[in-house]
Order: structure tokens, then C-alpha cells, then sequence
């Protein structure tokens, strides 16, 4: 479909087709799997704060709405497209089925330039995108979350507007959103938490001694950071770090307790004193044993797959990893992948717990959510490395396989209506 051209989407589209080859699934079956259920483009005019009036794109997708209601984050960024979005759910809905979630994928997303707009500017704009995408979302038909350029903030902004529609606080509109209104305790930590959780075991299953590994952390945005300090937890080294503006090696390792303190003053690692500076493309060319991509998407190519120098890559990101990269590093058996619908679940997973414990009005401590996280990972985790021994196939088409094949079983049990 034209309306989806977009590099990021005909990457998930060949991911999809390679594993539908390899699932001998029948072709008038693709496209039903492929193709979004829905999306929406809506045009969103604001006052800026000088006074003028601005019309912002934002974008909705809602890819399969089989097992229950969509799920996925929504992003405020320059390079926001249709086509993007779409990819990004198509990710979710293997993702949410891989790890047994009730859910189909959805993404959203507004092309702006948040670090550009003054919080009440953003405020004006989510609300905004939230009445224009109130009729085709809820509790039981589409919940957002946090993504690039967004927060709990926001969160809070898009139940507040949609529970005044309504006329009664609906906290199971949304997930990410602040504890304090119904938030999930570890939720902001799950993505990176899962992150480590699964390097870890990536690392027994290697015979990598973790408390002897070095990392480094491409993006350190919210996943990045939790995920260097998970790993550090975990014994591991974190030697070098970046987000938009450049990146910081230290080949001794870096104090994140003093880096944190620096991001927040400067809201930027760069210029931390007590390391060099490198640029993002340095970072990933890096000897290193883990390497965690936690910035966008495409990072990992042609170019530079050949190059890369470590054991693991934990993808922090959704498709970091071109489908070119993909063959390059498929000839590299010394580097082992943790693709992403599998390393960056957590996020997803515990949205699930806290939109189940909205339902509920019944909330669980940090220690319960930590523990059933790690509980649904693990059992994803297992089932994945299974495949892919048993069918010698790499992990990202165990992962992949895993999750396309129980959506195209739960359509074909739902049958094609009329």
C-alpha cells in the first residue's frame, strides 16, 4: 500500500515476508497479517505561545484488533511519518503475541519537535491529538503509552482529556502515566529492566562471564539509562554511552551515578568530565561484549555490520537492525542477536499490569510487577531459544515465527466476517 511508503515499514514488510516463507504461510493469507486494520491522519492547529496558530500531523495506527484491544506508545518526534507508525505496530502485534499478551499492536505519533515547544505548547497539542482520537480509542478498544519525546506527563494529559469527555476519571485509558493517578509501580524501569534481564541470560547461554563484560549504550533516554544501570547491577562494565547530541567512552567504565547527575543538569551526557567524547557511530563500532542499540530505528547496516566488535546485542530498540544487516550478522556466529520483539517486551509487558490493575482498582507493589515480568520474559525467552535451535534458524526468525504464527492462528479461529 502507497500510504505506507516508508523505509521503516518495507523493513518490517520483508522481515514478515522472509518468516511467512519460512511458515510456508499461504499468500492470500500475507496481506490480512501485513496491512494495518486502521489508521488514522489528523491535522492538529495549536496557539503557540507568541501567538500564532500551527497545524501539527499525527498519525495512529492500529494494526490487529483479533485478541483484544491495541496497544502502543506514542511518539513526538521531527521524522514522525505514516509509514513509520505503521512499522512500529506491525512490531507491537508480534511482540504483544510472543509474549502471550491480549493485545494487537498500535503505534501514534505527532511530528513535532518537543525539545522546540514549551510545556504548555504540549500540553495544548496532546490534548488535541487526544479529542481527535477519541472516538477510536478506550479501554477495551486502543490504550497508549510513553514513547520517544514522550512521558508520564503526557500520559497524564491524554487521561485527564479523555476522562473529561467522559464525564468520570477512566485511568484504563492509557499506561505510563504517573503512580500517583494510577500508574504501575516499575513500570518506567520495565523496558530496561527486561533489557538486562534478557543480556543476562544471553550471557549464561554464551558462556560469558557478566561480571567480567563491558557494555555500551547507543540512546540514553529513558530505556538506555535503566538498562546501563540494570547492567551494571548485574556486574557488568558500562564503558561508553550516547543520546542525540554524541556520545562518551571511558574505557575503565563509567560512574552512572555522576553521569545521571550530569544529564541532569545539562540534559546531555556530552561533556561528562571523566570521559571522551565519540559520535553515535563510533559507539557501535566499539570492542565491547554487549552492545545495547536503545536509540531509533536502522542503526545497524549494510555498512557497518561487518564492523561491529562484541558478543551480544541486546536491541533496545525497535528495528535497529536492518534485514541487510541481518544477513551480515547471520554469517557472524561469534555475535548472538536478542531481537527486539523479544529484548524490549518489558515495556509492553508491564503496560499489561498496569492496565489490568486499572480494571481492577487492585494495585501490586514494585516486587510483584518485577517478579511476573521476569516470569513471562524468561517463558519468552525459553520458547524462542528453542526454536531457534531446533530449527537452526537465528533468533530474530524464532522470535518473529513464534509471534506472527499465533496471530494468523487467532484469525483463522475468529474466520473472515461475513
Amino acid at each position: 500500500m502507497e500510504i505506507y511508503d516508508h523505509p521503516t515499514f518495507h523493513m518490517a514488510c520483508q522481515q514478515f515476508d522472509l518468516v511467512a516463507d519460512h511458515l510456508q504461510i499461504p499468500h492470500d493469507e500475507r496481506d490480512r497479517l501485513k496491512y494495518p486494520k486502521r489508521s488514522m491522519t489528523v491535522a492538529l492547529p495549536i496557539h503557540r505561545d507568541d501567538g500564532s496558530t500551527q497545524v501539527f500531523p499525527g498519525y495512529r495506527v492500529q494494526h490487529f484488533l483479533t485478541l483484544g484491544p491495541t496497544k502502543g506508545g506514542l511518539r513526538y518526534h521531527p521524522d514522525v511519518r505514516l509509514g513509520e507508525v505503521a512499522a512500529l505496530a506491525m512490531w507491537m502485534s508480534w511482540k504483544c503475541a510472543l509474549t502471550g499478551l491480549p493485545y494487537g499492536g498500535a503505534k501514534g505519533g505527532i511530528t513535532c519537535d518537543p525539545s522546540k515547544m514549551s510545556l504548555t505548547e504540549l500540553e495544548r497539542l496532546t490534548r488535541r491529538y487526544t479529542q481527535e482520537m477519541i472516538p477510536f480509542i478506550g479501554p477495551q478498544i486502543d490504550v497508549m503509552a510513553p514513547d520517544v519525546g514522550t512521558n508520564e506527563q503526557v500520559m497524564a494529559w491524554m487521561m485527564d482529556t479523555y476522562s473529561v469527555h467522559n464525564g468520570y476519571t477512566v485511568p484504563s485509558i492509557v499506561t505510563g502515566k504517573p503512580v500517583a493517578l494510577g500508574g504501575s509501580q516499575g513500570r518506567r524501569e520495565a523496558t530496561g529492566r527486561g533489557v538486562a534481564y534478557l543480556a543476562n541470560r544471553a550471557t549464561d547461554t554464551i558462556g560469558l562471564d557478566m561480571s567480567k563484560a563491558t557494555a555500551a549504550v547507543q540512546g540514553y533516554g529513558n530505556v538506555g539509562s535503566v538498562a546501563a544501570l540494570s547492567l551494571a547491577r548485574y556486574g557488568a562494565k558500562v564503558i561508553a554511552v550516547s543520546d542525540v547530541r554524541g556520545g562518551i567512552y571511558n574505557r575503565d567504565g563509567l560512574d552512572l551515578w555522576k553521569l545521571d547527575e550530569h544529564v541532569a543538569r545539562t540534559k546531555s551526557v556530552v561533556g561528562f568530565p571523566e570521559a571522551e567524547a565519540i559520535s553515535n557511530d563510533e559507539l557501535l563500532l566499539l570492542p565491547c561484549d554487549i552492545l545495547v542499540p536503545a536509540a531509533m530505528e536502522r542503526q545497524i547496516t549494510a555498512a557497518n555490520a561487518g564492523k561491529i566488535q562484541c558478543r551480544i546485542i541486546a536491541e533496545a530498540a525497535n528495528g535497529p537492525t536492518t534485514p541487510e544487516a541481518d544477513v551480515i550478522l547471520n554469517q557472524r556466529p561469534e555475535i548472538f542477536i536478542i531481537p527486539d520483539v523479544l529484548c524490549n517486551a518489558g515495556g509492553v509487558v508491564v503496560s499489561y499490569f498496569e492496565w489490568v490493575q486499572d480494571l481492577q482498582s487492585f494495585f501490586w507493589g514494585e516486587t510483584e510487577v518485577v517478579d511476573k515480568l521476569f516470569r513471562i520474559l524468561e517463558t519468552a525467552w525459553t520458547q524462542t531459544l528453542t526454536v531457534s535451535r531446533k530449527q537452526k534458524i537465528p533468533m530474530r526468525f524464532a522470535a518473529l515465527s513464534l509471534g506472527i504464527k499465533r496471530v494468523q492462528e487467532a484469525k483463522r479461529l475468529r474466520g473472515l466476517f461475513p
